[in-house]
């Protein structure tokens, strides 16, 4: 793996962030004098967790805590304060405990901590419910939780979902309020790239926001340089191939939550099970993260073989010398080897599981699907795959892969391959290959006279330039791939002789073993390398368009090295795998990435959010 370059530039200090949420968590509930008790919607205990711990929850006169569930609501505390995200659900079930407790004569005090912000419906929803004047509430701008020193996540996993097939727009504002807030802590950025519809809706918000405050900023020095948006479907491939660097697989296998995996018994090797923190502060993990999957096993054997000698040093040493041992290096050495013994237990999990789904075959597959070879082979393995009912998530995980890889599949192979796989996990999943459709994950090649009989129709009612419009209007909605012509353009399929090297990979496609370069990692590296769009426009084309550039600061307010320094955002969650793959492409070009995402994902949960049963 490549070395960090000498002239690379420091990163920001974004622990500043968890101070700001966890001081504005306190004044909030410090505005409810006295005893309370707190309950916690679900999805958001973990970053909770990661902000305030119940101690610090305690001393700030929270007595109780409980998980938000549809349940009844056993309560004796005289005040309820409810944490939540700004859904209709939530509210109808306090608005019916607050009935509850006026219909028994119970007189309580209620407040309501919305998080990240509260949305209009929000308020509809208590004046239909007539509880309006019965509550308080508060909006916990908590837009922002550091994962690592490099990765932030709004942890707004149902972003994804809200915008790519349902349209809604409610968290567009939300992702433009986040930027701002960065903005605002870190300084101005000098230069926004993005391509995608999305992105260009939060860039036009955001850029509003700025105006509010602009001259606040003039003059500031920026710890940022760059800001590059792009929409998860601008690149839907990388998500659907199979993760083999470490951390990926880790996260495919284990589900990494919040920045935590939870490691059972099989990886244990006890009873219970342990909750880990993953990132760069665990030793171990911090050097095997971003390596491919062949490379770890051996690397954590010479791990092991060097802290044995480090125990060794133990034997020979005088009285004085082990209490220094004792001291100073024994409590960094056990620690390190538990964490040692986890990571090598994953990694045996890991080789079972992949050994049981026949990896090899798998791998034939994904890589001859990139490459547009052995398409029908490719396909007698998805049937097969389907009908030996392997996982309903991975056949549909195959098959989008299929279909955006081929411009969609052709009518006689999608329904065939839809009946099978009806046939396999039950008709309820109608509703999933809608959905897939409508957002062009999963879609059926359409004759091109069809769609373009209907435009030339419509081209001769109006004037060339609306007629463009009406073009780019009926490609949007077709949501065709063009895959093909965008990887021959960008060069995303690395033509090697020989075998490809992953101990010391000189491009960005090892982390999918040397067959594929990551669509979206590829258009941030030449959109830098060009300092625009310029040369990219078939490329663009092809992606439906919609990129942009802005000037927002000119350079002088900001360092040579904070040009250098290139915030990602990912609209719609980001893999681990391209977060590898922009930390290596940082290292081979003098880059400091910090990635900035709704949330993180992978094939799996993408394709899980589409589903409206649940596997």
């Amino acid at each position: 793996m490549a070395s960090e370059r000498l002239d690379a530039p420091e990163l920001p200090d974004f622990t500043v962030l968890k101070r700001l949420a966890r001081d504005q968590l306190i004044y909030i509930l410090e505005q409810l004098p006295g005893k309370k008790d707190l309950f916690i919607e679900p999805d958001l205990m973990s970053p909770l967790d990661r902000i305030a711990n119940v101690s610090i929850l305690k001393q700030h006169e929270v007595d109780k805590l409980y998980k938000l569930e549809d349940k009844p609501v056993y309560s004796n505390s005289d005040q309820l304060c409810f944490l939540i995200r700004p859904r209709i659900k939530q509210v109808k079930f306090i608005a019916n405990l607050v009935h509850t407790d006026k219909a028994s004569g119970r007189n309580r005090k209620y407040k309501i901590i919305f998080s990240p912000q509260k949305f209009y419906t929000c308020d509809m929803v208590l004046e239909q419910e007539g509880i309006f004047g019965d509550v308080t509430y508060d909006e916990w701008s908590f837009y922002l939780l550091p994962l690592d020193d490099d990765v932030i996540s709004m942890e707004l996993p149902e972003f994804y979902r809200d915008y790519f097939l349902e349209g809604d727009q409610r968290w567009v504002g939300t992702v433009a309020k986040a930027l701002h807030l960065l903005n605002s802590i870190f300084g101005p950025v000098s230069k926004t790239y993005g391509i995608g519809r999305c992105s260009k809706m939060v860039f036009d918000l955001w850029r509003d926001l700025l105006e509010e405050d602009e001259r606040d900023q003039k003059e500031r020095q920026s710890d940022l340089g760059v800001v590059f948006m792009i929409d998860r479907d601008v690149d839907y491939v990388t998500p659907l191939c199979s993760q083999v660097v470490y951390e990926g697989l880790v996260d495919d296998i284990f589900r990494i939550k919040c920045g935590s995996v939870e490691f059972g018994p099989e990886v244990t090797s006890c009873d219970k099970s342990i909750k880990v923190l993953l990132n760069s502060q665990d030793k171990v993990f911090g050097e095997i993260r971003n390596e491919h999957f062949s490379n770890v096993s051996g690397f954590l054997s010479q791990k092991a073989r060097k802290l044995q000698s480090q125990y060794d040093k133990r034997q020979g040493m005088d009285i004085k010398q082990m209490k220094t041992f004792v001291a100073q290096e024994l409590k960094g050495l056990k620690q390190e080897h538990r964490l040692l013994s986890l990571h090598i237990g994953a990694c045996e999990f890991i080789m079972k599981k992949k050994t049981k789904q026949d990896l090899q075959e798998l791998m034939k597959t994904e890589h001859s699907l990139l490459e547009g070879f052995e398409i029908r082979e490719s396909i007698g393995f998805i049937e097969e795959h389907i009908n030996r009912q392997v996982s309903p998530i991975e056949s549909l995980r195959l098959l989008c892969l299929l279909s955006i890889t081929e411009y969609g599949l052709i009518t006689k192979d999608y329904r065939s391959l839809k009946t099978q796989y009806l046939q396999s996990y039950g008709p309820e999943h109608l509703l999933t290959f809608s959905n897939l459709k409508r957002t062009g994950l999963l879609t059926e090649q359409v004759p091109g006279e069809t769609l373009t009989a209907v435009e030339s129709k419509m081209s001769k009612l109006v004037t060339d330039k609306a007629a463009g419009k009406l073009t780019d209007a009926f490609s949007s909605l077709a949501k065709k791939s063009n895959f093909r012509g965008i990887s021959k353009k960008l060069g995303l399929i690395p033509r090697v002789d020989g075998v490809y090297d992953l101990k010391t990979p000189n491009d960005m496609a090892y982390i999918f073993s040397g067959a594929y370069i990551p669509l979206s990692c590829k258009l941030i590296e030449q959109v830098l390398q060009r300092k625009g769009w310029t040369g990219l426009e078939e490329v663009t084309r092809l992606l439906n368009g919609n990129e942009f550039v802005a000037e927002q600061l000119s350079d002088r307010n900001s360092s040579s090295s904070s040009q250098r320094t290139i915030v990602a955002v990912f609209l719609g969650g980001c893999t681990f795998s391209e977060i590898s793959a922009l930390r290596f492409l940082g290292k081979e070009a003098g880059y400091k990435f910090i990635i900035l995402t709704t949330s993180i994902t992978n094939g799996a949960r993408m394709l899980e959010s589409m589903m409206e049963t649940k596997s």
